[in-house]
């Protein structure tokens, strides 16, 4: 069994860091989709009589 101070370095830092870089990683995802639609939008308002 682990205690306390090896727990922290073995489990519970690793999952914050896993935690932190997914959500960073959805955030860019999302707004460069955001990015791509508005982009899609504009040219189709622009392509419109």
């Amino acid at each position: 069994m682990l205690n306390r101070p090896e727990l922290w370095t073995a489990y519970i830092w690793p999952a914050y860091a896993l935690t932190i870089g997914g959500l960073v990683a959805l955030l860019a995802w999302s707004w460069l989709s955001m990015r791509a639609a508005e982009r899609r939008s504009e040219a189709l308002k622009r392509n419109r009589p």
